[in-house]
């Protein structure tokens, strides 16, 4: 069965010198053919679509390409590198529909589409029936609260360890994140309560009224340990003799990023503030908090503006924690990423803030 009769003997002269409205037609007729017959064809028919699709589509405009998507977005035999191109295109008119139904694009490729496009192509990954772990991971590094919304409401969407993590770290002041994670149904009892730790008391309210019934004595108990958990007694520590090496560095020339890595490597905690301090403007009284704190944001911060690379901050993360205890991978990693796609000028502007508002205190 020859599976475009009516239209072989015209493509040629089409494609050499057919007008954008003659090709618009075509591609619309074969279109027509194949959704109609689709269930008939074979490899063979199928990749002759597939050729002829692949001569005409790129001289179509965006409206004819955008209803190709949408109509071959639901078989799961459309022409197979018809698919691969109108799912890598840039305009989410086109690439959506194939992004959040087509069964034909690979997982592969949606990591990689994850990991370059922007978010409204984040977006349509989220919103997929099924999102394995190796894409899901990728989402959650990279998307907006939206996105991050989207993806966790997903009944289909499947995460690693790390990937629920970088969720839960994320639903920090998200009281719609928190809630969309705490109706999921594979949450886990110690998923939970590394959700109910980072979530807001105005969160956890609303996590309690929207749960199911059966997570509410769980959400509660688990609320009335985490109450119950000893505080750690706050650090005292004397910055004053570390300060008087620094300056003796500083007047010395010796004051350089090396410095801070050496000290940060030997875990001396008061002589890297101090260092830290003297190279940003940022006084130790606030720089102490920021380094002390659960994020390693504040050290991002810092680094990028001061013009560090990733070494350096690698080494601050391990002396936030001490000598006695390592970073987990998936939150070294995501800090990389992070640290990576961080702007200089944005970290400069947030240190400039620090030194601002410590004036104006």
């Amino acid at each position: 069965m020859s599976p475009a009769p009516s239209l072989q003997p015209e493509l040629d002269d089409v494609v050499s010198s057919g007008s954008l409205e003659r090709r618009a037609d075509a591609v619309r007729r074969i279109a027509d053919l194949f959704v109609q017959r689709a269930a008939q064809f074979g490899h063979a028919h199928v990749d002759l679509f597939d050729g002829v699709l692949l001569r005409l589509v790129p001289d179509v405009d965006v409206e004819i390409r955008g209803e190709l998507a949408r109509r071959f977005c639901s078989l799961g035999n459309a022409p197979p590198q018809l698919i691969a191109q109108l799912a890598q295109d840039e305009d989410i008119g086109i690439a959506g529909p194939l992004l959040r139904r087509s069964s034909q694009i690979d997982d592969d490729t949606l990591v990689e589409l994850a990991g370059t496009r922007g978010q409204t192509h984040l977006m349509a990954i989220s919103e997929r029936a099924t999102v394995p772990p190796p894409i899901s991971d990728v989402i959650v590094r990279r998307g907006d609260r939206d996105v991050l919304r989207s993806i966790a409401v997903n009944a289909g969407a499947q995460f690693s360890e790390s990937g629920f993590s970088g969720l839960v770290r994320r639903a920090t002041h998200d009281v719609a994140l928190v809630s969309a994670i705490g109706s999921r149904a594979d949450l886990s009892s110690e998923r939970l309560k590394d959700l109910l730790t980072v979530a807001s008391d105005t969160a956890r309210r609303r996590l309690i009224e929207t749960a199911p019934p059966g997570n509410r004595i769980a959400i509660n108990r688990l609320m009335h340990d985490l109450a119950a958990t000893p505080q750690q007694t706050p650090v005292t520590r004397d910055f004053a003799p570390a300060q008087r090496l620094i300056v003796a560095l500083h007047h010395g020339d010796e004051l350089t990023e090396t410095t801070v890595q050496e000290f940060a490597q030997a875990f001396r905690y008061e002589e890297t503030v101090a260092a830290l301090s003297a190279m940003s403007g940022v006084r130790i009284a606030t720089l102490d908090p920021l380094m002390a704190g659960d994020s390693h944001d504040p050290m991002l911060m810092l680094s990028k503006a001061l013009g560090f690379d990733w070494r350096t901050v690698r080494l601050l993360i391990g002396l936030r924690l001490g000598p006695d205890r390592m970073p987990a991978s998936p939150d070294v990693e995501e800090a990389r990423h992070n640290f990576e796609r961080l702007a200089p000028s944005t970290a400069q502007r947030i240190v400039g803030f620090w030194r601002l508002r410590q004036i104006m205190a």
